[in-house]
């Protein structure tokens, strides 16, 4: 089976970077999974239940401030604390999914990736695209997480480049000398900012996997990608 977890050029970017010890394998792990879950209001004061108290105090009004919480927060808690330091996998996906999630908007993410297929896709497969595509993404981060977690590291943002209710945020990975630039699309909705598509080397998630997901489809038809995935995530 093809693995399309993380596509062929991003996979030998990612090997080379940790072999090398370069900040563009944490620039991997921060670009390919920051795009799962759900957006949450602009003003948030307190925590609702089951929300991370991180999440909850982000000021959403500002999309680079936001980023700037999705990034950095999950990397310090996974510092934080021994297991996860130590690369416990499981521990580092639910980090992931606590931490990072509710800054997303995976849904959004998960339709413009399917593309035209979505709409003749029935509401079950719809439904079951979304979960399985956001736990391909999550897995393939908490992994690559796993193997950059204890690289000294620091950030750089600009000003997010503003076209009305679609913004692009620019940051930069610094590492011991080298530096990696990442874009995160976000877009404003009624909730609030989420984070969406991230571009790394010229090119946006949702591109790459669109079109893998185009020839999957073509071969197979949408139930084809479900079963596709369902089959990756259960390897």
């Amino acid at each position: 089976m093809e693995d399309i977890a993380m596509p062929r050029h991003l996979r030998l970017r990612l090997r080379l970077a940790i072999a090398g010890g370069k900040a563009v394998a944490l620039a991997v792990c921060a670009g390919l999974v920051f795009i799962a879950g759900a957006s949450f209001p602009i003003s948030a004061p307190a925590a609702t239940p089951g929300e991370s108290p991180a999440a909850a105090g982000v000021d959403r009004s500002s999309p680079d401030r936001m980023v700037r919480a999705a990034v950095e927060g999950v990397l310090a808690t996974i510092q934080a604390n021994p297991d996860t330091r130590n690369g416990d996998l499981d521990k580092i996906t639910a980090v992931v999914r606590q931490q990072f999630l509710p800054y997303t908007d995976f849904q959004r993410t998960t339709r413009l990736a399917v593309g035209s297929a979505w709409r003749s896709a029935t509401p079950e497969q719809q439904k079951q695209l979304y979960e399985q595509f956001q736990t391909l993404l999550v897995r393939s981060y908490a992994l690559s997480l796993s193997q950059v977690r204890e690289q000294a590291l620091k950030f750089r943002y600009k000003a997010p480049r503003t076209s009305g209710n679609d913004v692009v945020v620019e940051t930069s990975v610094l590492n011991k000398g080298d530096e990696v630039k990442i874009d995160y699309r976000l877009q404003r909705g009624a909730a609030g900012w989420s984070i969406y598509d991230i571009n790394m080397s010229g090119a946006w998630l949702i591109e790459v996997y669109r079109r893998q997901f185009a020839d999957i489809v073509a071969k197979g038809g949408i139930e084809g990608l479900v079963k596709y995935l369902a089959r990756h995530n259960a390897a």
